[in-house]
């Protein structure tokens, strides 16, 4: 008589030190981006606007990527968004989970996209182009970020009108949400402009901010280090160009430690 196999053989071996989470939703958006939300461990604490390293087993080795925690601190899930890499080492396998499937994270968030590095202020702008808007989609949903700021601007930047979708979406929530529509008010503009196809708002954030555009269009002055402040995710000559616009115009770089005018997500770009 066999010996009855052991329920743990024929488990997925989950690497020590790390959560493993359900898959709860998946939605793709266009052949490059899709949106999950899985389950939130008991334990895990995060500030709105920090990221996490997110990952899968592949083969009987884990793969990770950091991921902007795209939902509130207060929510009872976690949110994701995220690009399909044909060929990436995580993302290509990422694309394809669906309910039910298992997702790893490790058990520290951290990043520099938090309202305690910037120093107090009127109006926060959030600079983001593609998935850079993940951190943001956490912090525009959470209290407290206007209850430091008068104005919450989000500005978004893609190549195409169909990748805007997911910021769209999250502004309808805001909007059409229990507690946050009267918290938020007329408090948050949704700025999308798009680089490649016809769109009402049309070109790079850089040269929109340059041209003074942006500022035309929401009815508000140019920067300024007394009453803007700022925060910065997207690719890494966004990156670049933004801060350099940013510093231009006064403000001055922050961090976790030395809270300034503006702050940089350098982990990785989206």
């Amino acid at each position: 008589m066999n010996a009855p196999a052991k329920t743990e053989e024929f488990a997925v071996k989950i690497p020590d030190g790390v959560y493993a989470e359900t898959v709860l939703d998946v939605e793709h958006y266009t052949d490059r981006l899709f949106r999950f939300r899985m389950t939130r461990p008991a334990g895990f604490r995060f500030r709105s606007g920090e990221f996490a390293m997110i990952g899968l087993m592949v083969g009987d080795k884990p793969v990770y990527r950091a991921y902007s925690v795209a939902s509130p601190a207060w929510d009872e899930e976690l949110e994701f968004f995220s690009i399909k890499v044909p060929d990436g080492p995580l993302t290509s396998h990422l694309q394809k989970i669906k309910p039910g499937d298992i997702v790893l994270m490790r058990k520290k968030p951290t990043g520099t996209l938090v309202l305690d590095a910037l120093t107090p202020g009127k109006r926060l702008y959030m600079f983001s182009t593609g998935t850079g808007i993940a951190p943001f989609a956490s912090l525009i949903r959470d209290p407290e970020t206007y209850e430091k700021f008068d104005e919450v601007i989000l500005t978004h930047t893609c190549r195409e009108v169909a990748e805007l979708k997911y910021g769209f979406d999250l502004v309808e929530e805001i909007r059409n949400h229990e507690f946050l529509a009267e918290i938020v008010g007329g408090k948050l503009k949704h700025y999308p402009t798009v680089t490649r196809e016809e769109f009402p708002t049309r070109g790079r954030i850089t040269d929109l901010i340059t041209s003074g555009k942006l500022f035309t269009d929401l009815g508000v002055p140019p920067l300024d280090p007394q009453t803007d402040r700022g925060m910065i995710c997207g690719s890494s000559d966004m990156l670049k160009d933004t801060k350099a616009l940013l510093e231009k115009a006064g403000l001055t770089e922050g961090a976790n430690s030395k809270p300034a005018e503006f702050v940089i997500e350098r982990a990785f770009v989206g």
